[in-house]
Order: structure tokens, then C-alpha cells, then sequence
């Protein structure tokens, strides 16, 4: 089973779709850092048992890499380096670049909803970005017409 690390934003954005599932169905397991899961409390107090919580052994020790993300994001981000992990699901742009920097394959909420949809579990992305950006979620429009373009949605 592939290792997949999750920061705080795509649980929260997929858990406001009510499309948190996706993940479980795509994954089967998805692994969180505690600051993520202090993060995402408020926003899912039941946390589904397939959203493990690991601590890693050694967080990302530079206060510049600190001092540029989250609590949640550099913690994800030590976690993955830490696992090798395959996915890296993240939204934040300075966190993605980071990932990628570091060599951890990152896709984010909107690319979480394209598998989905190439994976047969939802008819249509355009749907769910659309409602995303009606929560304030923040998706460039290029990268919206990508994925649009790439689910066969264009406008």
C-alpha cells in the first residue's frame, strides 16, 4: 500500500464537499502528523479510522523552512520525507514548493477530485470546484482550466 501524507487544508475542503471518502476510496489509508490532526479537529471531530496519526522521529529542523509554512505543513512535510511517502496531499503553494524542491510527489485537493473522477467515484469535477471555491478555497484559474481541461470539463 502506497504511503500517503495529508496536511490539514485537503481534509478540510474535501470534508466540506462531503467527499472526505475520496481519499479512503483512492488510498485506503491516509497518514497525518499531529499537528495536522490538531488542525483539522474543529473541522472533523470524528476523524475516520483510516486517518492515521504518526509522529515523526525527526521534524524539518530549519527555522527558514519553519518560519515559511504551517505547524501542520511542516510536520506533514517531515512525515513524508521521513516514510518516502508516494503522495504528499497539499494545497499551500510555498508547502508545495517545498515538497517538490525535497522530491515528494505532491497533488493537492483539485487533483485529489480529477483522480476521483478518472477513478469512476464522482461523475464530474466541475461540480465540486465550483462549491470548493463557494467556501473561500483558494484555486488559481489556471489551475482550475487545467484540471478542468484534464477531466474533459473545459469551459
Amino acid at each position: 500500500m502506497a504511503a500517503v501524507v495529508a496536511d490539514t487544508s485537503p481534509l478540510i475542503a474535501l470534508h466540506q464537499l462531503g467527499q472526505l471518502s475520496l481519499l479512503q476510496r483512492l488510498f485506503g489509508e491516509v497518514l497525518v502528523p499531529p499537528a495536522v490532526e490538531r488542525e483539522a479537529t474543529p473541522s472533523l471531530p470524528e476523524r475516520p479510522a483510516w486517518i492515521r496519526t504518526v509522529t515523526p522521529a525527526q521534524p524539518i529542523s530549519s527555522e527558514v523552512l519553519r518560519a515559511s509554512l504551517g505547524p501542520g505543513e511542516s510536520e506533514a512535510l517531515s512525515l513524508a520525507l521521513e516514510l518516502r511517502a508516494d503522495i504528499v496531499i497539499l494545497d499551500e503553494r510555498q508547502a508545495r514548493r517545498l515538497a517538490l524542491g525535497l522530491g515528494l510527489p505532491v497533488v493537492g485537493t483539485a487533483g485529489i477530485l480529477l483522480r476521483a473522477k478518472r477513478a469512476g467515484l464522482i461523475p464530474a469535477v466541475r461540480p465540486l470546484l465550483d462549491e470548493l471555491l463557494g467556501f473561500e478555497f483558494r484555486l488559481s484559474p489556471a489551475i482550475r482550466a487545467k484540471v478542468l481541461e484534464d477531466a474533459g470539463e473545459q469551459d
